[in-house]
């Protein structure tokens, strides 16, 4: 039995620096009844470098928040979530199926552009903000003041939204396979302009670089222990987020190839794979933590030879 390598180091074979806020892990650590063993939360926070005075500053603050009950003291203690906590970690199902379909080109680009100009007040300041963070959110780059562009088919969502805000009346949405933005046209010139991809492209290299390691050390003859196993899964599941969170899954079409994210997706589909074969927490016999469950289900609702 080894400890899993938590500190980055400049060995290229060691494990990448993957920033985990500590509430992260206790969102993580949700089990299938809703509650935290505190045991299992001090010793893999302890595993990701975290002392116990921050495990405890942490849970005193979810439950200020109301997020939690706390029950019993110290390693013995039950934390309970008085609601689902683990959005902040738990993959979009929809989202990530279609990244899976772009990367085995299951979903292929049609040319569209789709466009959206809103002309919303200053006197509403907070729903025009709000709009604003939901298009990002759904992939889309702002072309120019009121103006965004998406490569994929996102109306229905960025209507539902506005209307949420109620500033429909404020909203255009419109198509175009003829788009021009300063003098440029061809449309990976376009997508390369209108998006970050350098940096996009480096949260995916970081998240294989990871997935990799965590495959070389599953592959070892030597057991990790359930800690270390899950350890490694928030390890990932933090990477896989910081990776896909700013991803607009731009077309293949529109891409640099070979494009980063799929090679990470691919990586971290097979660690899943390999974590859920190790068999995670079968030492202990104690339940598995909620966010498994969630992406073994997502894992399984794509063709095996997607992935």
């Amino acid at each position: 039995m080894s400890t899993l390598p938590i500190t980055p180091t400049d060995d290229a074979d060691s494990a990448p620096a993957v920033h985990v806020p500590t509430r992260l892990v206790v969102h993580a650590l949700v089990r299938e009844d809703g509650t935290v063993d505190a045991g299992e939360l001090y010793t893999v926070a302890g595993l990701l470098g975290m002392t116990d005075q921050q495990v405890r500053l942490c849970i005193k603050r979810l439950v200020t928040e109301g997020r939690f009950t706390h029950e019993g003291r110290g390693r013995k203690a039950l934390l309970r979530a008085l609601a689902d906590v683990t959005g902040s970690i738990t993959p979009n199902v929809d989202y990530v199926r279609h990244a899976y379909r772009q990367d085995h080109g299951l979903a292929a680009w049609d040319g569209v552009w789709h466009l959206f100009a809103f002309a919303i007040p200053e006197s509403n300041r907070t729903s025009r903000d709000a709009l604003r963070d939901s298009l990002r959110h759904l992939g889309a780059a702002p072309v120019q003041s009121g103006l965004y562009v998406s490569a994929n088919r996102i109306e229905q969502l960025v209507e539902a939204q506005a209307r949420r805000l109620d500033v429909a009346h404020a909203v255009t949405c419109l198509t175009s396979t003829d788009l021009r933005v300063g003098g440029l046209a061809d449309p990976p010139a376009l997508a390369a302009a209108l998006w970050p991809l350098d940096d996009i492209a480096a949260r995916h290299d970081r998240l294989a670089h990871l997935a990799q390691h965590c495959l070389d050390r599953l592959a070892q003859p030597d057991d990790l222990t359930g800690p270390e196993q899950l350890t490694m899964a928030v390890q990932l599941a933090a990477a896989f987020t910081d990776a896909m969170e700013p991803d607009p899954l731009l077309p293949p079409e529109l891409l640099p190839q070979p494009w980063p994210g799929a090679h990470a997706r691919r990586l971290t589909a097979a660690c899943w794979t390999a974590l859920a074969r190790a068999g995670t927490h079968a030492v202990t016999g104690t339940p598995v933590p909620r966010l498994f469950v969630q992406y073994e289900e997502l894992l399984a609702s794509i063709p095996q030879h997607h992935t």
